[in-house]
């Protein structure tokens, strides 16, 4: 079973992670969406395709785009869809 936390909340915890270059992916059920708000922030991955971001906001502290998924992955990358992987401090273990 894996879980990701920061600021004390646990943000998911699942037992049917991905792992992609090292980052663990969740599935989205597993996260829990009350602490993710969208961002505007995009990134591109060659072979991922497009990033999509969210921050992790726990009470009144947010952790700017400290999660991020790939709404429509390239093909190479589909077993991530609906996935969400964290970082910037989040704890995964």
């Amino acid at each position: 079973m894996r879980r990701a936390s920061w600021s004390g909340a646990v943000i998911a915890e699942s037992d049917r992670c991905v792992v992609v270059e090292g980052n663990q992916y969740f599935p989205a059920d597993s996260v829990n969406r009350a602490l993710l708000h969208d961002s505007t922030t995009h990134t591109i991955c060659g072979w991922k395709g497009t990033a999509s971001y969210f921050d992790v906001v726990v009470d009144s502290q947010t952790n700017k785009d400290a999660a991020w998924y790939y709404p429509e992955p390239k093909a190479a990358a589909d077993n991530i869809k609906g996935y969400i992987a964290f970082w910037k401090g989040v704890k995964v273990e």
